[in-house]
């Protein structure tokens, strides 16, 4: 099996976008991976009884999401990347050598 198959990309699309759950969990962090445990077991659930898939889908739809970022970042810099992202919203401010979206459209000429 291709690696191309195996991650769930097969002939079209982004990859992990036709990843089975199995294939979704296999590529979290351990972290991640449990929480996708337990989203996925209640989502699972709710779909018994209602009989409706539609949140399990979209479920499924955003973890295979976080399987590609965490693919292409890799464990540690998909950690690392949610480290920044945890530290930018704390503190109200961009990493060094951002600017805020109003100056850079400023920059720009646009309107505001």
């Amino acid at each position: 099996m291709s690696a191309e198959v195996a991650d769930g990309a097969g002939a079209s699309g982004p990859p992990f976008a036709h990843a089975s759950p199995a294939q979704v969990r296999a590529a979290l962090t351990s972290e991640d991976a449990a929480a996708f445990d337990e989203h996925w077991r209640a989502v699972m659930q709710r779909a018994t009884e209602s009989l409706d898939l539609t949140e399990l889908f979209e479920a499924l739809e955003a973890w295979r999401r976080t399987a590609w970022r965490t693919s292409a970042y890799g464990h540690d810099g998909y950690r690392r990347m949610l480290g920044r992202t945890e530290e930018t919203l704390r503190t109200r401010r961009g990493p060094a050598g951002t600017v805020p979206w109003s100056q850079f459209k400023a920059e720009l000429g646009l309107a505001e």
